[in-house]
């Protein structure tokens, strides 16, 4: 099963329970059977599924960030922020869409500390009020999921 992204950000990811072992059974009948769990920006675990949901939405390209990238980013997810009925609008506004993605799957990659000092980065760019982490997270779910919709 994969990674189903929702449209509030939470991510459905497939989870195998562990082993229970009872008296009666053998070890060839004791099966691990896969359930889901659905996960929220901010939860443990968030930001490493969303980058590998994001990984199965584009399996083909290398992860390469770039200046004007970054520019991009720091825009789209400042203006989502700011107004987060309209991210169709943000994307759209953006010069070059790509590279603004690339950079995001860049931050994801980092982890938890990449999104921060990312956060921070946006602060010192755009203005603003500093995001938490969970929620530059789930922006920047939001705004690669527009992308994508927009590239396929």
């Amino acid at each position: 099963m994969e990674i189903i992204r929702h449209e509030d950000g939470s991510l459905t990811v497939p989870v195998t329970p562990g082993r229970h072992d009872s008296d009666d059974a053998t070890e060839a009948e004791v099966e691990a059977v896969e359930t889901t769990k659905v996960i929220r920006p901010g939860e443990g675990g968030y930001i490493e599924a969303l980058a590998q949901w994001d990984a199965t939405q584009n399996p083909d390209h290398e992860v390469v960030s770039t200046a004007s990238g970054r520019e991009q980013a720091m825009h789209v997810v400042h203006a989502v922020a700011e107004d987060p009925q309209h991210v169709a609008e943000a994307v759209e506004s953006l010069d070059d869409a790509e590279a603004g993605a690339e950079a995001l799957r860049h931050v994801l990659l980092g982890g938890t500390p990449s999104v921060k000092a990312f956060a921070s980065e946006v602060v010192d760019a755009e203005g603003g009020d500093e995001l938490p982490p969970h929620t530059a997270t789930k922006i920047i779910g939001q705004v690669l999921a527009e992308i994508d919709a927009h590239t396929t």
